[in-house]
């Protein structure tokens, strides 16, 4: 995964907003590091209109719905924290993962996600630390 995930992709410490402005500013990253064109922002929103993209332990991980593929110029993350939370259709989340993924790529990321973030500690532990290394780490896998 250390190819799909960078340093300046991940912003800590980001305060509360709406769901939707997550939505956007993840797919706004996307768009600035070259990995989808803007138009994947939509197909962002609609995933998450149709059916919610937060998964459970505090994380949600906003994609596009499948007719905006073409717009995907190459396999990405971004990664945003919210220490304070945001409630995302009445979860909680505190860490959001935005994905553009060719192919089937998308189920390789998840399975990472899941596999190194599978307890909800996990994951609060990594948002209250603030450190973007450490989320680097965790998600690229380095030294695993």
């Amino acid at each position: 995964m250390k190819e799909i995930i960078t340093r300046e992709n991940i912003v800590v410490g980001v305060p509360t907003e709406p769901h939707e402005d997550a939505i956007r500013r993840c797919g706004q990253m996307l768009v600035n590091a070259g990995y989808v064109n803007p138009r994947y922002i939509e197909g962002m929103l609609a995933r998450d209109r149709g059916f919610s993209t937060a998964i459970g332990n505090y994380i949600a991980i906003p994609h596009g719905e499948k007719e905006y593929k073409n717009d995907i110029l190459k396999t990405g993350l971004v990664v945003l924290t919210y220490p304070e939370g945001i409630d995302w259709s009445g979860q909680t989340v505190y860490l959001v993962i935005g994905i553009a993924a060719q192919g089937n790529e998308h189920l390789d990321i998840l399975e990472n996600i899941v596999d190194k973030l599978e307890e909800g500690e996990d994951v609060l532990a990594l948002v209250n630390a603030g450190d973007k290394d450490a989320i680097l780490h965790t998600l690229a896998g380095e030294g695993a």
